[in-house]
């Protein structure tokens, strides 16, 4: 099993948009979505240690975490921060996971449709982040 916290709000893959270059149609990915991958790569490089990606079927394991606005009062933010209040809002989960699923290409595991099982959680608290846990799945 593999565990890793991506620090920072967590962000959704953005969809490619694309554009015409003389002849031929051009995809471009959003700067947000690179920046985010390439973290989310960095910090799973450091956490295997060098070792080989999984080969097999993985599990995944998404704790979101993201910030309440600064703007509710103080009693709400304390239920959000207690868990009484769920984030309803983007990024939506669906998306989340593939940023970092396709981040993690390559480096936890080999490609991302080894992932047969995914637990994902958001939540309102303190410091913003991602944590990730892949893990083989075993018959």
């Amino acid at each position: 099993m593999i565990r890793f916290t991506v620090p920072g709000e967590p962000v959704g893959k953005g969809r490619p948009r694309a554009f015409r270059m003389g002849n031929s149609i051009r995809m471009h990915t959003p700067d947000a979505t690179a920046r985010y991958e390439n973290l989310v790569a960095l910090v799973a490089r450091q956490a295997m240690e060098g070792r080989a990606p999984m080969a097999g079927a993985v599990s995944m394991g998404l704790h979101l975490v993201t910030v309440p606005p600064a703007s509710w009062s103080k009693r709400k933010r304390a239920a959000a921060l207690a868990g009484a209040i769920r984030p309803t809002t983007k990024p939506d989960c669906d998306n989340v996971l593939k940023a970092i699923a396709d981040a993690c290409n390559g480096i936890v595991f080999i490609d991302d449709k080894q992932v047969c099982e995914v637990t994902i959680k958001k939540l309102y608290g303190e410091t913003p982040g991602a944590s990730v846990a892949v893990a083989e799945v075993l018959a």
